[in-house]
Order: C-alpha cells, then structure tokens, then sequence
C-alpha cells in the first residue's frame, strides 16, 4: 500500500458510482465493530458496548504530557512525571487512553489492516487537540524504518497524520522525518530498554532540514507508551532546529490516573 496514497478521493465520485462501489466492499468485508466483531451496518465504527467503553482523556491533565488527574487542581498543573524528567518536545496530547477499547482500535489499524479506521481516529484526535494542530506550521509522523514498512505495506502514523493535515488544512511532510536505524520491536521492553532501543533511531533528511528549521512541528504517532520513541524522534527534530514541537497521538498509557 502506498504510504502517500490518499483514501478518501473516492468519496467524490458520483453516488452511482460510489452505490455500488460499497456494496460491493461489504460484500467482501462485511461491517463489524472494529473491537468485538458484531456485524454493523457501515464500516470504521464500533458497537454501542464497545464504544462505551472507550474511555476519552478530558481535563484535567497534566499541561505538558497529557496525563489524567483524578481531580482539578487548577489551571496550568504539571504532573511530578513532567518535572523530574522533562520530555525533549512541549506538550503532548492524546484522544484516549490505552486499555482495551482503545487498544483494540490500535491494533486493528497497525496489525491488521483496517486503514477504514483511521479518518474516524484522526477525527478523534483532532477533538484532542488542544490547539496544538491549530498552532503547528508542519505535520510529521514518527516513521518506520524501511524494512518494517516494506512487510507492513503502510505506516499507521503516516495513516493518521494524512487525515489530521486533511482535517486541519496544515501541510504533511510524510518523508522529511526518517528511521536511520533498524530497531527491536518496543512490545515487552521496559523503559529503560525501550530508551536505549531507539536511541539515535531518527534524523530528519538533510535535503529537508530548511522545512524544520525555525517551524512549529507537530508529532503524529498512534499510541504513547513510556514515551521512548517519542522523546527519540522529537530530539531529532530539535537537532534540526524546530522551535516548537507538539506531539499528538491517538491512544496513551495510563497507569494510573493521579
């Protein structure tokens, strides 16, 4: 699948052509919800149950990570994450949080090719926001490196940056930022692994380093975990001169709110 290709061009044609175009799609791959499978009746949606439990982040949150409070405690609060180690980008939102449902969603998109989800989720992520797609002159998704984007065909990042520049009318810079270094898979790591394992994973390419310099970048990735791969391909941004670098990610994980 080309990761520059665009889904929703289609949409344009003529509803005689796009009557029978989606019958014939959900013939082949009948509407279920994207979480437990129950047939629907349209695609890229979930069931009443499934999208109950959904669980959104809302304020109050942590001004610079987006973690969850349990309580207000008024306006411009910092989580103690954010003072003892703060990130290498300014504020990072997300639309909801990691557990079940959220991840379901997640895993349909990366591992199964469900691309149909990913207008639904940047709409989701856009809500998030915060003003941070409204404040970026850039979009850029964290990539893969090109050994993994060769047996995955897409980039789940790529999928839901198009949209959020779609939605948000701010350009996409889909192969300005690169993965330079073929890295283990994250899952199962530990903090601190996961740091060393993308470490120096990420550049910006040189013929592109004038579309970084001195520009508001705006980050995209699907799921914020322990923020390694994040904090590793923002530094690269940084080296190259962004002024400001806001991150903005479908899914994070919460252990606890606070």
């Amino acid at each position: 699948m080309d990761e520059n290709r665009t889904d929703t061009s289609w949409t344009f044609a003529p509803f005689w052509v796009r009557r029978p175009v989606r019958a014939f799609i959900d013939l082949l791959y009948p509407p279920v919800c994207a979480d437990c499978g129950v047939t629907m009746g349209g695609h890229a949606g979930l069931c009443p149950a499934c999208w109950g439990a959904v669980r959104f982040i809302e304020r109050p949150f942590c001004e610079i990570l987006g973690e969850p409070f349990s309580h207000d405690l008024g306006s411009g609060i910092v989580s103690a994450a954010a003072i003892a180690n703060p990130p290498p980008f300014d504020r990072l939102r997300s639309a909801v949080i990691h557990d079940k449902a959220g991840r379901a969603l997640v895993h349909a998109l990366k591992y199964r090719d469900r691309t149909d989800l990913a207008p639904m989720m940047a709409r989701w992520m856009m809500r998030a926001a915060d003003g941070t797609t409204q404040d970026c002159d850039v979009i850029v998704p964290v990539p893969l490196h090109r050994t993994r984007l060769f047996t995955r065909k897409f980039n789940q990042a790529a999928e839901l940056a198009r949209h959020v520049s779609h939605l948000s009318g701010k350009p996409l810079l889909p192969d300005t930022l690169i993965r330079i270094k073929r890295t283990a898979r994250q899952v199962g790591l530990g903090a601190k692994a996961r740091e060393d394992n993308v470490r120096g994973a990420f550049a910006v390419r040189s013929e592109f380093q004038n579309e970084i310099f001195g520009r508001k970048v705006l980050l995209i990735d699907d799921v914020y975990t322990t923020g390694a791969t994040t904090a590793a391909a923002a530094r690269a941004l940084r080296k190259s001169g962004a002024a400001h670098i806001g991150v903005l990610t479908f899914a994070r994980a919460v252990a606890q709110t606070i």
